[in-house]
């Protein structure tokens, strides 16, 4: 017996042997996996994404470029250099506000911080040879996020920009490569992986000097750290350029300092430790 007999009277007989909690039933198995098991990764994704909207402050137009939605990343771990790493999403490829009308890029932190005569640099020499570029995909892959970031490395020596950006930018560049060489197959994509890893090379050696010339000539907070961090940042970018006693020296100060958070402390001596063996290994 249905709990819907008699329901023939209204000449709804058809739906008599409905299942009461069907619909619920299947909402419950979507939420066990069932639906998101078929997502591709791009999909997964693509909606942790949102275009919001931005104005240029070089041409006045409006844009819109994508950003991690609040929230929906989840941290995973964190590199000797600070790249931290999330769940189903690379957060570095989104790091870089790019106007597709007048080529005007840059870091988050910095775009609104040009000058008149900075914007008219921009202007002179990359806006009005610059030809628009659009993004029209649900994500932005490795090589669109590193031609994003070298955009806003050009805008930043263009305006003349501080030792500091341009090394950020650099910094976070070789975090984009990295991130391009861990989604490759080590076997099949060992020649391009070799060549990523080169130009990491070169970006990771540009983003020590540049920290190095800014430690010596810029205040803090720099590009958002205090200077234990950026003296912590400094010695891993030196060590990863096998410039061992300067990051010896500057993980001393970071070691001894009185003021140092703890964790930070932590990783400037596990780090020490590493940069001993692998200097022994260098001498063997």
């Amino acid at each position: 017996m249905s709990i819907f007999d008699g329901l023939g009277k209204f000449g709804l007989g058809d739906l008599a042997e409905s299942n009461l909690f069907e619909e619920e039933k299947k909402n419950e198995e979507n939420a066990k996996g069932g639906a998101t098991a078929t997502k591709t990764p791009e999909e997964i994704e693509a909606e942790m994404l949102l275009d919001k909207k931005y104005k240029c402050p070089q041409c006045d137009k409006e844009f819109t470029s994508k950003v991690v939605r609040s929230g929906k990343a989840k941290p995973i771990g964190q590199d000797v250099d600070l790249r931290t790493k999330y769940e189903n999403i690379d957060c570095t490829k989104y790091d870089v506000i790019m106007c597709p009308n007048c080529g005007y890029a840059a870091l988050p932190r910095f775009f609104n911080g040009c000058t008149p005569p900075q914007l008219k640099l921009i202007k002179d020499n990359i806006s009005l040879k610059f030809q628009k570029k659009e993004y029209t995909g649900a994500i932005y892959t490795y090589d669109e996020a590193l031609e994003r970031y070298q955009m806003a490395l050009i805008n930043a020596l263009v305006k003349k920009g501080k030792a500091s950006e341009k090394a950020f930018i650099c910094l976070k560049s070789s975090w984009v490569i990295r991130g391009k060489i861990e989604s490759l197959d080590p076997e099949k994509d060992a020649e391009e992986i070799k060549k990523l890893q080169a130009q990491e090379k070169e970006f990771v050696k540009n983003a020590f000097d540049g920290f190095a010339n800014a430690r010596s000539s810029e205040s803090y907070p720099m590009c958002g750290m205090d200077e234990y961090t950026i003296d912590y940042l400094i010695a891993v970018l030196a060590m990863k350029n096998e410039k061992y006693d300067i990051a010896m020296r500057m993980l001393g100060g970071v070691i001894t300092a009185r003021t140092v958070n703890k964790r930070l402390k932590e990783k400037a001596q596990d780090l020490k430790e590493e940069i001993v063996k692998e200097k022994k290994a260098h001498e063997a």
